[in-house]
């Protein structure tokens, strides 16, 4: 199954379980059957080919959780193109920055964001921008064309990284296609019987690899319009949901809400999530009743680690992330880049088949992440003496709010943007209930200016949840011989001074 590409996923699908139902859209009450799926993502490629969309061109997309997104990433891929998602709560600086860095000439979105694609359209490469509620979609098959392998570039794929602003990773046919291999013939084993959930935006991968693990399995999806605490386990009931996944804060969320007699009246018989809260482990089964198996990867990586049912019961609120899948190797790497003895903490590192081509435009982050023959995932672990990994932290310079990756340089870079700002640094603060938050230390040129002034200005540039929470003002930030801010000097110094900070939630100076 790894060696096909998406549109054979489809079109086996389609000729397997042509009445099937392949997808619901809850919130929309919108179900598509395989055979839907099939021509509809035809019509979507016979619209971006009258477009000029040829091999190798890069189609955005920056639409809400509807039918219309996995639609139109099919229909791009059938005709050897790929898609760039747009983080549909991205203003002016991220949304320029991706759609100029890709080169995308198209862009298939709503009215909703017409406005900010009209204010940077001059900055990036646009050429049409498509409102997919206006303009007709063509009930026309796929024009003919070379058909994509697995090494066609499906995605380009932007995520936050170390440094700077978001990276595009060049994510293969290969790459969709091996993971929803490895949940087919691997744990969880999903098959034809199962229907599986999402409650993540569309432009994230987690939508996306649900959407081929369907088509994979001839498992029914159950997209959600996003995450709703109160309601989600109502979701399962409702659809008879038999597996899901879930990261970040979900899992807290849910534990949070309060008890209910229908608790374990539900289907499920597995739930697979990243960075379940080791304290809060035992109590997630006991509630539900139903396993919960911790699993890592990346947008880089696709699925690396995860837990199965022979190590599960013995890891349970241990933190452990399981095995290697199929397919993968895992070495754990010390400063000189060999690995390290069992139960010792170093770089996690990956190899295998499906990983990323590397990052688009970026061939020096590119060899930076794959030296070695590795690629580096900048996460500290550690494995034991049965193979199984055990996460120990992160080397990066990044804050991570609510499941949301934030890169520390690309709101600093933001921040340097206005004019009452000297030197600009970027931190996490730890937070109960988002994990961290956002926290700007700042040296100013114009002291009148407050922290309200600046979060406005970070607002119209930057999606809501990279807008920090605290801001520090001081006079000097200590530097590094490069005269970079040198980020654990300032921390102790943040430690040791007690530095006041303002909160924008309760509004006051602490």
């Amino acid at each position: 199954m790894s060696d096909l590409s998406l549109a054979d996923l489809v079109r086996n699908a389609a000729e397997r379980w042509p009445e099937r139902v392949a997808w619901t859209f809850d919130a929309l009450g919108r179900e598509l059957t395989f055979a839907e799926v099939d021509r509809r993502s035809d019509a979507f490629a016979a619209l971006l080919a009258e477009h000029g969309v040829t091999a190798t061109d890069r189609v955005a997309v920056m639409l809400d959780n509807r039918p219309e997104f996995p639609l139109a990433w099919l229909g791009a891929t059938k005709l050897g193109a790929a898609v760039v998602p747009v983080n549909i709560r991205y203003q002016d600086y991220d949304a320029a920055h991706v759609l100029a860095h890709s080169g995308a000439r198209v862009v298939l979105t709503t009215a909703q964001h017409a406005e900010l694609l009209a204010r940077i359209r001059s900055s990036t490469s646009l050429q049409h921008v498509l409102d997919v509620d206006a303009i007709p979609i063509p009930d026309a098959p796929a024009p003919k064309c070379a058909a994509p392998v697995p090494e066609t570039v499906a995605n380009i794929q932007y995520t936050s990284g170390t440094t700077g602003a978001p990276k595009g990773c060049v994510l293969p046919h290969r790459y969709w296609t091996s993971l929803a291999a490895g949940l087919v013939e691997g744990f969880p084993r999903i098959g034809a019987q199962d229907t599986i959930l999402t409650a993540q935006p569309f432009h994230y991968v987690d939508p996306q690899w649900n959407t081929a693990l369907g088509l994979a399995s001839g498992a029914r999806l159950v997209v959600l319009d996003r995450f709703h605490p109160t309601t989600f386990w109502s979701k399962v009931r409702e659809h008879e949901v038999t597996w899901l996944y879930c990261l970040g804060l979900m899992p807290k969320l849910l534990l949070d809400m309060p008890p209910s007699p229908h608790d374990r009246d539900h289907r499920v018989r597995a739930i697979s999530a990243s960075a379940i809260p080791a304290d809060l482990h035992a109590a997630l089964e006991k509630r539900w009743g139903v396993p919960w198996f911790e699993a890592f990867g990346m947008t880089e990586t696709g699925s690396d680690i995860r837990m199965t049912p022979e190590d599960h019961d013995d890891t349970v609120g241990t933190g452990c992330l399981g095995r290697a899948i199929a397919g993968r190797e895992v070495a754990i790497l010390g400063d000189s880049g060999e690995p390290v003895p069992r139960g010792t903490t170093g770089e996690l590192a990956i190899r295998g088949v499906g990983l990323m081509h590397g990052y688009f435009r970026d061939a020096e982050a590119t060899d930076r992440a794959f030296r070695s023959g590795w690629f580096h995932t900048g996460d500290l672990a550690r494995m034991d003496d049965r193979g199984r990994v055990y996460y120990a932290g992160r080397t990066k310079d990044m804050i991570r709010r609510s499941g949301e990756n934030i890169t520390a340089g690309e709101v600093e870079r933001v921040l340097q943007l206005h004019p009452a700002v000297d030197i600009a640094a970027v931190l996490p603060e730890p937070d109960e209930l988002r994990g961290e938050e956002v926290h700007a230390v700042l040296v100013l040129r114009d002291e009148t200016c407050t922290p309200e002034d600046l979060a406005a200005f970070c607002g119209e540039q930057l999606a809501y949840f990279k807008v920090p929470r605290y801001w520090t003002f001081r006079t000097a930030v200590p530097l590094t011989p490069s005269e970079r801010v040198s980020k654990a000097a300032l921390r102790t110094e943040l430690a040791q001074d007690r530095s006041p900070k303002y909160d924008r939630k309760t509004q006051q100076w602490t």
